[in-house]
């Protein structure tokens, strides 16, 4: 507990003027009496480490006792349905809290924690009952403020100081993100071995999510894409139903998740083992954009410098293939790759696939923030010729190609921490040819 006990210390150092409070994720009811699979939302966790839903922690900087945790309370009939719960003084002796209380005890006990400050931080929307909760204490302690009680005078969403935090990783956090990029790599492995024509995409998949359970995942980071021909131009195609073709390409994209962090890896090749060369002219175009955004990843760029950099080189990738028509830069100023590539190169990667923290300050057109060590990010550009890129040169259509590694900054530069997954042709090529 100690990691969390440290990222609590570090929050009341930087928020000092309110008490703050984060609720964890609640059951989501899929039908009848059946929930959906719960994870613990990521700031909570990253805040407590405490696995169970309905939760709520409140920290008080001043306080004597600042860290206080809601759990539900135990119930032995219904913990003999859907398992044991922590109960209150498991709580303080096994996650830490100097006070603890059961949820139950939320309408009078939290009011209490919270009279003393005028300011509480707590991001509006994030959970219902404190949405109402809160709203009420601000009004009645408003009424009273004459008789001197202290006033409510404002909620402030703690979550931009959160996130910050988050955005840099410490080096535990790397060991957890290096050991679910090593478990995905596995699956990769698995995945190139099972891939050849005349398979289901959907026979790698459970081939590849088998490797990942075995190796200590508990779950995805996210819904595995296992895209197949001209699936693999649907950026986010989930359905993984389709027979794999001799000549076809298959682009995986997949993460498995461990103690809470995700993995985020791409990589595209021909089920039969060899590229075609047009295949082989497109895939070098968004292995040279990868290659280029992954320099560019270091510490004093900014965080978009490696989306712009790998724009050019997908950009003139495009002229080379006669995609495109024009001057480079004025293709690039006018967006002319859009039919092409339609997403951004980087997002950043933790907790959640895509990460919490900003890339730009001041809006959508303000400076991109600058690269720091221990920011860990994804390179991940490619191009799609698809059936709405309609001007697409016909030996092209139907090509999918994307290739994305995860990229830890370091002081000095970075350290791709995906680079035992095979990524060059004649890697790819010697990996799917097993079959």
């Amino acid at each position: 507990m100690d990691q969390f006990a440290e990222r609590r210390s570090r929050l009341l150092n930087e928020i000092t003027d309110g008490a703050i409070v984060v609720p964890a994720g609640h059951l989501a009811t899929r039908n009848h009496d059946v929930e959906f699979e719960f994870r613990q939302v990521s700031p909570f966790w990253y805040l407590t480490g405490f696995g169970e839903p309905d939760a709520i922690a409140v920290l008080r900087p001043g306080s004597e006792k600042p860290y206080a945790l809601f759990v539900l309370p135990r119930d032995p009939k219904l913990e003999t349905w859907t398992g044991l719960r922590t109960g209150v003084e498991a709580a303080q002796e096994k996650f830490g809290a100097d006070v603890a209380f059961t949820t139950t005890e939320l309408d009078t006990e939290l009011p209490k924690l919270l009279a003393d400050y005028e300011q509480v931080y707590y991001a509006l929307g994030t959970d219902q009952k404190l949405d109402a909760l809160l709203t009420d204490q601000s009004v009645k302690r408003r009424r009273m403020a004459p008789r001197g009680d202290k006033a409510l005078n404002s909620i402030v969403d703690p979550m931009p100081v959160i996130d910050q935090m988050r955005l840099i990783k410490s080096p535990l956090e790397v060991e957890c993100l290096q050991k679910a990029i090593d478990i995905t790599a596995a699956g990769f492995d698995v995945a190139f071995k099972t891939a050849k024509p005349s398979v289901f995409e959907f026979e790698v998949q459970a081939e590849m999510e088998h490797e990942f359970r075995g190796r200590g995942s508990e779950r995805n980071g996210y819904p595995s894409i296992l895209a197949s021909g001209a699936n693999s131009c649907i950026l986010h195609y989930i359905s993984n139903r389709d027979r794999m073709d001799d000549g076809s390409l298959l682009l995986v994209d997949a993460g498995a998740e461990y103690e809470m962090y995700s993995a985020d890896i791409t990589r595209t090749w021909p089920v039969n083992g060899t590229f075609s060369p047009e295949q082989k002219d497109v895939y070098e175009v968004v292995l040279a954009a990868n290659e280029a955004g992954i320099d560019a990843a270091k510490p004093g760029n900014g965080a978009m410098d490696v989306h712009d950099v790998a724009l050019k080189v997908l950009t003139q990738g495009l002229l080379d293939l006669g995609a495109l028509k024009g001057d480079l830069d004025a293709l690039i100023t006018e967006r002319g790759f859009l039919p092409y590539y339609m997403h951004g190169t980087s997002h950043w990667l933790g907790l959640d696939v895509h990460d919490s923290g900003i890339y730009r300050t001041g809006g959508r057109t303000g400076p991109s923030i600058k690269l720091e060590a221990g920011m860990v990010l994804t390179v991940e550009p490619g191009l799609y010729f698809g059936p709405f890129a309609e001007d697409a040169p016909e030996r092209l259509k139907g090509i999918g190609i994307r290739t994305e590694d995860d990229v830890l900054i370091t002081e000095d530069g970075n350290r791709v921490l995906t680079s035992a997954v095979p990524k060059t042709v004649s890697e790819v090529e010697a990996a799917a040819s097993v079959n």
